[in-house]
């Protein structure tokens, strides 16, 4: 089974293209723009990477497995050598998808994963690691069970972004307060996306952020601070096996990894 599983998002890959995205939501063309290169090989012990951010040394980068790793963060540095290793206290791994950290250092960690759509409930552990303190953020999304595998922090808010496995093509958007309890989410907005979105991440300034989909990137621009779908600013492919994390290195160049364990930087020029 997972090899057909494997096999599908291959084809899905490969034929995956921005040109619906140019036509419905006036995406641009900027694959010009990005050099793409493949610059290491994770660790076996993070080899499914699933979520990125950024390290405190430049260049470096904490990830974690998928559905059924260990409750842990791995640092490596560019070219995939493992640095550090956190075990995050009261945590467990049922099925994480994506990383991200605020501006003190906290990292959220998205156990959201939900391809079956059999969990109600979903957590985000917000994890200080100075501190060895984990606090849990519980949610439910009010109507139907929604799968999402990408989101980021920004301000005092966490963005959530649903996969889009449906034949609508619909991608939305939902934003949680990042106090721990629990919470029922709606739609704060939404895009028609052709690619399941597996990874999300904003730049440093807070000016542009992106969608990791299977096989290509989308990025938006804040409209005055507010994160929203209304500044679609373009649209690149990234053809790269089963990508399900990116990270912002600088407000231009990207990193991004597979479920292959395959580190790739891509740089605007």
């Amino acid at each position: 089974m997972n090899k057909l599983i494997y096999l599908w998002l291959a084809v899905k890959t490969v034929f995956c293209t921005c040109q619906p995205d140019h036509r419905t939501n006036d995406f641009k063309k900027v694959k010009s723009h990005y050099k793409i290169s493949k610059i290491g090989k994770l660790p076996a012990v993070a080899s499914e990477s699933s979520g990125l951010a950024k390290g405190a040394q430049h260049g470096t980068f904490w990830t974690h497995n998928d559905s059924g790793g260990r409750p842990e963060l791995y640092l490596f540095a560019p070219d995939g050598k493992l640095l550090d290793t956190k075990a995050v206290p009261d945590a467990r791994n049922v099925d994480w998808e994506d990383l991200t950290q605020d501006t003190a250092g906290n990292f959220y960690i998205g156990d959201f994963g939900n391809n079956n759509l059999n969990r109600k409930t979903l957590d985000i552990y917000k994890y200080n690691p100075q501190q060895a303190r984990t606090e849990r953020i519980t949610f439910r999304y009010a109507g139907q069970p929604v799968d999402c595998e990408a989101f980021f922090h920004h301000r005092d808010s966490l963005f959530l972004f649903s996969k889009n496995q449906g034949k609508d093509n619909w991608v939305k958007m939902y934003r949680l307060p990042v106090q721990k309890g629990e919470h029922s989410l709606v739609p704060s907005d939404s895009i028609r996306i052709n690619s399941p979105v597996t990874s999300a991440a904003i730049s440093p300034d807070g000016k542009t952020f992106a969608l990791l989909t299977y096989g290509k990137v989308l990025l938006f621009e804040t409209a005055g601070g507010n994160v929203d779908f209304s500044k679609p600013m373009g649209c690149f492919r990234f053809s790269r096996k089963q990508t399900e994390a990116i990270e912002f290195l600088n407000n231009t160049d990207m990193v991004m990894t597979n479920e292959q364990g395959d580190v790739y930087r891509t740089t605007f020029r």
